[in-house]
């Protein structure tokens, strides 16, 4: 095994936590974030948890807003780990140094027990 397999982000590094003036801290751009990036995983799916998924760094600091500029995707396949029923979050903007990252926030919806088919559809 070598060192680069062995070596674990919780975020990409092109990505940082700093505080936030929308709720706490959030998830920052360290540099130019193209528009279409795939930023990763935020959730797994795991019923044994609280709203069925686990969230990993990404998902625990990135804020809502109501005009995000990412987006949240339900995907079962992840390149590196295989299939896995995940949600990843993608840019929809362009993200220029310095600003921070926000998603509209899906999985509080879950009073709906349809909520992925909607969102789904919705997109």
């Amino acid at each position: 095994m070598n060192k680069k397999s062995r070596s674990y982000r919780p975020l990409p590094n092109f990505l940082t936590i700093s505080k936030s003036r929308i709720e706490g801290v959030g998830v920052f751009a360290k540099s130019i974030i193209p528009v279409g990036t795939d930023l990763g995983m935020s959730h797994i799916f795991d019923s044994r948890f609280p709203d069925g998924y686990i969230r990993l760094s990404l998902g625990a600091f990135i804020n809502h807003h109501d005009i995000p500029n990412c987006k949240a995707v339900i995907s079962k396949l992840d390149p590196e780990v295989g299939e896995i029923k995940h949600i990843r979050l993608k840019t929809i903007k362009q993200i220029s140094a310095g600003d921070e990252l926000t998603v509209e926030y899906i999985i509080n919806i879950l009073d709906n027990p349809n909520w992925e088919y909607d969102y789904e559809i919705s997109q």
